[in-house]
């Protein structure tokens, strides 16, 4: 008797909802990416579904020009066929786009504004972690201004002058203030503050690569902040 299973058909991305639009024109699309989800694929069909797929589904020749980790949300910025994508990378590589996050961390800041300057590299042996290293380490400079503190919390912008692999986690966890549920950087006391990791793409400032204009995009902040009293 033959099984009625069927073997699942090929992937196919969930339409993006309107919206997780935060731009489209001819040229651009930018989308809101949700915490959990995938910029690229991953290896296997189950990590096909990501921020990629979805925006080809929206429009074909999307194509992607920057990253977010899986557990960051927020703005996601795609060119639109290969000179897009080709100008607008230039421009991330060139520090001509302006980014912002908002992050929760862990206590109360003692200063209203500051920065971080601390080189980073790969931590090999504990991939895909990195690691402070003053010696061999890439410059890498974060900004930083406090919003808003709360129980035993601070709400802070977080403007990344470079753009090095977990930067704005690794540099917070380096001051003593891990955002909250960073689930590799983060003690535990910290981590479980908060059901997700509390940092989110929330701005992007840059010129129109095609018409010059002044864009100026904001995703809207899904971050909860403290759930947890704090219990360090």
């Amino acid at each position: 008797m033959a099984s009625l299973l069927q073997p699942p058909g090929p992937y196919s991305p969930p339409p993006v909802r309107p919206e997780d639009i935060v731009y489209e024109d001819e040229y651009l699309l930018a989308l809101n990416k949700p915490s959990g989800l995938l910029s690229v694929p991953g290896r296997g069909e189950d990590l096909a579904d990501c921020a990629e797929a979805r925006a080809k589904a929206q429009d074909r020749n999307a194509r992607t020009v920057h990253r977010l980790d899986m557990d960051t949300s927020g703005l996601l910025l795609f060119g639109k066929g290969a000179e897009m994508h080709r100008r607008l990378s230039a421009m991330f590589a060139a520090r001509e786009v302006e980014k912002c996050y908002l992050a929760w961390v862990q206590g109360v800041m003692t200063a209203e504004a500051g920065k971080i300057d601390l080189p980073l590299s790969v931590d090999w042996p504990n991939r895909p972690k990195q690691k402070i290293d003053a010696e061999g380490g890439k410059p890498s400079l974060t900004r930083w201004q406090l919003l808003k503190s709360s129980k035993e919390a601070s709400l802070l912008a977080l403007t990344p002058e470079t753009g090095r692999t977990h930067q704005l986690r690794l540099h917070c966890a380096a001051i003593g203030h891990p955002i909250l549920g960073d689930r590799i950087y983060a003690p535990k006391a910290a981590f479980v503050r908060a059901p997700r990791l509390q940092l989110h793409a929330e701005r992007l400032a840059f010129r129109h690569p095609e018409t010059g204009a002044e864009m100026k995009l904001t995703a809207p902040s899904p971050l909860t902040g403290p759930i947890v009293p704090d219990a360090s």
